[in-house]
């Protein structure tokens, strides 16, 4: 017996053709009809997105946009207004235009302020702010600062006569009329390589100088013969806006010293300016918690500083560092053909003044406490 295999029969081919082509045409109908609804949704929404924006209320438009204009120009303001901070700019410009000046050193006359109390009632009031100053973080490292304050009056009247700080005197700090280069090695060498950055902007400044008027910002010093100038940038630890925009560069560039002082009051930065024949009295500087840094513009010859007895000479692009502590004077002995003698003076921390002893000296000596 044969075994042959039963296929398919021809009937059973065909009904299952028609019956596959039925489907797919049923599926094909279908996705058309459900392609067509997608794009009946679609352009129904952006029919409608498109109908709420021309029905959107005008009075709410104009709105949000003087809304928009008066942020952007209040942005704009307030940019102008104050500078990009790297210190704590005080609204009290305590002395700055109050009062007279001696040998460029601002007395403002308040009885509030710790800088110009000379009686007393400083050494209360410096204790009372470092007691403050302790309760609110620590009297960790506070120790030389507590010594100085509680024997300042024995500090300032028994120092020799070569080294007298007017306000506070911080003991056991290394005295030395003048500083290497390397004390504060960065910042001596970041405001050399900008010498031409701040020159330019003082010849900016300075063609606004006439023989009838002295130019907006500018003080002139008192002086026993000749004319000394000063434009600051940072007056006893607060900005001084107005002339930080005229000299942008060079504002910003102190936001890169990381030894200046800038949140105290015997923080300072400005262009100074010395006429030929100006001799500045001798005097000493508030403190010597401080060196102070003078980078030459233009120095020409017959200029000299002397600096507890020790005469130096000032070089253009060059920084000078000296303790103004110490019994001090300057002079231009120049011929008027030579022109003025400028430098850019900005006061730095004294290197072995402690990280901690910095920020309480900046509470204590805070502009308008």
């Amino acid at each position: 017996m044969v075994w042959v295999p039963l296929g398919p029969q021809k009937t059973d081919y065909l009904t299952l053709l028609h019956t596959l082509h039925n489907n797919a045409l049923k599926m094909s109908l279908e996705w058309l009809v459900a392609w067509s609804w997608s794009l009946d949704g679609l352009r129904d929404c952006i029919a409608t997105g498109i109908q709420s924006v021309r029905d959107c209320d005008t009075t709410a438009v104009v709105t949000v946009a003087c809304l928009l204009v008066l942020f952007v120009w209040y942005c704009y303001h307030v940019g102008r207004e104050q500078p990009r901070p790297y210190v704590s700019v005080n609204s009290l410009m305590q002395g700055a235009d109050a009062s007279g000046l001696q040998n460029g050193y601002v007395y403002c006359q308040s009885p509030e302020c710790v800088r110009c109390t000379h009686n007393e009632g400083l050494n209360q009031k410096l204790y009372h702010n470092l007691q403050e100053y302790a309760k609110r973080y620590s009297w960790s490292g506070m120790g030389r600062i507590h010594k100085g304050i509680r024997e300042q009056g024995r500090y300032l009247n028994s120092r020799p006569s070569i080294q007298k700080p007017e306000v506070f005197f911080l003991p056991d700090l290394p005295t030395t009329p003048y500083f290497s280069r390397e004390a504060q090695k960065h910042d001596v060498e970041l405001l050399e390589r900008n010498f031409q950055t701040i020159l330019c902007e003082f010849e900016t400044l300075y063609k606004a100088f006439s023989n009838c008027s002295l130019p907006q910002g500018w003080k002139m010093n008192s002086t026993p013969s000749g004319e000394w100038f000063t434009f600051y940038l940072v007056n006893q630890g607060v900005c001084v806006p107005r002339n930080c925009r005229k000299c942008p560069r060079t504002y910003r560039l102190l936001g890169s010293l990381r030894t200046c002082i800038g949140n105290n009051v015997f923080g300072n930065a400005c262009i100074s300016v010395l006429s030929p024949g100006t001799v500045i009295t001798e005097h000493y500087g508030p403190t010597n918690i401080r060196i102070r840094c003078h980078l030459g513009l233009k120095t020409p010859s017959g200029c000299e500083l002397v600096v507890g007895g020790e005469p130096q000479c000032w070089a253009e692009g060059r920084c000078l560092l000296f303790d103004d502590s110490f019994l001090h004077t300057a002079f231009h002995e120049g011929a008027a053909e030579d022109g003025p003698r400028v430098v850019f003076m900005v006061d730095l921390w004294h290197p072995n003044v402690a990280a901690a002893e910095r920020q309480a000296l900046d509470f204590i000596f805070a502009p308008g406490r």
